[in-house]
């Protein structure tokens, strides 16, 4: 049997042969240090109780369906903090619920793109982004973001990739693989780009409660009401429930001439039946009560504490730079080619797993042009990130390809 044609164009590397191989190597009885997704629960960093007793006590009225776009109270929930945002007009009828983010990104994609229709995607991206967008057959177009300027992304690059077949931008800040926590500034010239060009804006913001130091997120629906967007949020990782697979959207900016649009995604959302629904009554409690993720993200809270030693320890490593982040989970390191002469990145990272049992992701899953980057999770406790980076370090100091 043959896979689908369609699937020959869609990648995504960082579940690649990677993966396969260090899964191999745990069937054969290798234990592996795994700094390659982020996923809380493995680290001990558990859903708050408050969340799981919720869902515990309405697991006798979730066995049936729910409407498909999502039980009310939690659509109220998600509608109540995009108002706190500055997005003021999001009612509960404005949003949907997912199973995760990743459904939803396939769903709103699949709602408007047309075989040939382009989007503008992140260079680096979270790949999922720009693998979803060739399943719907689309053709995901990179726009660059500068290292240099902390990963902020390139405005000028931005337009000039628009063509007659741009259909949308995404924006994913805080971003993923890099860090990065876009400025005001540079968000407000994406944003009007969009407005110029009469793109749809998809504002990936799963992140937008883990910043650190004086940096601060601004929600994108808050600063372009007038503009066509889909903002997406979910409590994977602000509330370290990722097998929940709990994640919502919110549509704002869309006019009378819009409805065509929304009811496509009604459609897609209907034939799922609904989402999970037992998981749909954490998203209540997760967004009203306290938020334990601000603990865990200031000066003595543990990601605080584990993002500056690793990357402390990161840069240590001779040959090796990193841009510090400003929010998520994660070091895109560069290896200088100057001193690392890599021409493959996957290889790189197959022959680390295999040399020092550590399993990190390459730079060009995350669709980069050049092999010259890795990126590092650091929710692992500090023993942990001191044995892997050590590993790492010991292993590019003798290693050539």
């Amino acid at each position: 049997m043959k896979q689908a044609q369609r699937l020959k164009a869609v990648r995504y590397d960082i579940r690649g042969p990677v993966l396969r191989r260090a899964q191999q190597m745990e069937d054969a009885g290798h234990q592996i240090i795994k700094l390659n997704i982020g996923n809380p629960a493995p680290w001990g960093l558990a859903t708050p109780e408050p969340i799981m007793a919720d869902v515990v006590h309405n697991l006798g009225s979730a066995t049936g369906y729910s409407d498909a776009r999502g039980i009310y109270s939690a659509r109220v929930a998600v509608a109540h903090k995009y108002q706190i945002q500055g997005a003021t007009d999001v009612q509960p009828e404005d949003v949907m619920l997912g199973n995760g983010v990743s459904e939803l990104i396939v769903m709103c994609l699949q709602a408007l793109l047309d075989t040939g229709d382009e989007v503008l995607v992140p260079s680096p991206d979270y790949p999922l982004w720009t693998g979803a967008v060739s399943l719907c057959g689309g053709r995901a177009v990179h726009y660059r973001c500068d290292e240099g300027n902390g990963w902020q992304p390139d405005l000028e690059d931005l337009a000039s990739r628009i063509t007659p077949d741009t259909r949308a931008m995404v924006i994913i800040n805080p971003n993923n693989p890099t860090g990065a926590v876009y400025s005001r500034e540079v968000l407000e010239g994406m944003l009007d780009i969009a407005r110029r060009h009469g793109l749809l804006v998809f504002a990936d913001e799963i992140y937008d409660q883990i910043i650190y130091d004086r940096a601060v997120h601004h929600t994108a629906a808050a600063l372009a009401p007038d503009v066509p967007m889909i903002s997406m949020g979910g409590l994977s990782k602000t509330h370290r429930a990722a097998g929940f697979r709990s994640g919502w959207l919110a549509i704002t900016g869309f006019g009378p001439q819009d409805t065509d649009y929304i009811e496509g995604l009604q459609l897609l959302a209907n034939m799922r039946l609904c989402p999970n629904v037992p998981a749909q009554h954490a998203i209540q409690t997760a967004l009203g009560g306290y938020q334990s993720i601000n603990a865990l993200v200031t000066p003595g809270g543990r990601l605080y504490e584990q993002r500056e030693h690793a990357w402390r320890m990161l840069t240590e490593i001779p040959g090796v730079e990193c841009f510090k982040p400003e929010g998520a989970l994660y070091l895109f390191a560069r290896l200088d080619p100057a001193v690392h002469k890599i021409h493959d990145d996957e290889r790189l990272i197959i022959d680390l797993l295999e040399s020092k049992q550590l399993l990190l992701s390459h730079g060009t899953g995350f669709n980069i042009d050049t092999p010259d980057h890795l990126r590092v999770v650091f929710l692992a406790p500090v023993d942990i990130l001191d044995d892997a980076i050590g590993r790492l370090r010991s292993f590019l100091a003798t290693y050539r390809q």
